[in-house]
């Protein structure tokens, strides 16, 4: 965080919706304790409902869950809403899911996540190639959603974040970029111009107890163990 990062993208996986095994609630509840950063928490499980008692719990701040591992993804948001922490909810989307997945989380004309993150790597493993051909579903979000974050991650790097941001992208999640850098405060700095320059800006606003910059976002990737 002291390179520049606005915010620490936490990946929990559970070895069943990705075959991967990560950390869960005990560690980032330890984290919490040395950190105040934001801990944008992205959960690849197969029952996120589980997990939003024990991650408000643990300290998370941001709630991101899988529309294709919910049963009723609405029911998710409405427990992340209703937990003892302020949580920021989003909604996933594997590269193989389309957009239209996220009808589901409509109600009474409104669009529940606050967030939406477009994977542009399958999930679960960390240095894969960025996919460009994700970017039509961030056009098609950005279209619908003006004013709504829209979080990129997979592949993101110097070369490929003004393909993101050109596309609407104003939440990057750079792992390998960032953690393999000999100098990463350059690297978020520079993906941070490079969304700004591009990105559409939004005006700050409250949501859920909480205030967000809703301003173009670098966050640092936490690999698993």
């Amino acid at each position: 965080m002291d390179a520049g990062a606005d915010a620490l993208h936490i990946d929990v996986m559970d070895g069943h919706f990705v075959p991967n095994l990560s950390w869960g609630p005990p560690v980032i509840k330890k984290l919490r304790q040395r950190s105040d950063a934001f801990f944008d928490v992205h959960l690849m499980v197969s029952d996120p409902l589980a997990y939003v008692g024990p991650m408000a719990d643990a300290g998370a701040d941001g709630f991101t869950f899988h529309v294709e591992a919910a049963t009723d993804p609405c029911d998710v948001v409405d427990a992340v809403r209703a937990a003892s922490r302020p949580m920021v909810v989003g909604v996933a989307l594997r590269p193989d899911t389309p957009v239209e997945a996220l009808d589901a989380l409509w109600r009474d004309g409104a669009f529940l996540p606050d967030l939406v993150l477009v994977m542009t790597v399958p999930p679960g493993f960390g240095g894969q190639a960025f996919m460009a051909d994700q970017m039509p579903k961030v056009e098609a979000l950005r279209r619908r959603f003006p004013t709504m974050d829209i979080q990129v991650d997979g592949g993101l790097n110097l070369a490929t974040v003004e393909v993101a941001a050109r596309a609407g992208a104003n939440c990057i999640v750079a792992g390998s970029a960032v953690f393999k850098s000999d100098r990463p405060a350059e690297v978020i700095s520079a993906l941070r111009d490079g969304v700004e320059t591009l990105a559409l800006h939004k005006p700050a606003r409250k949501r859920g107890g909480m205030v967000s910059s809703w301003r173009p976002r670098a966050e640092s990737f936490e690999h698993p163990p």
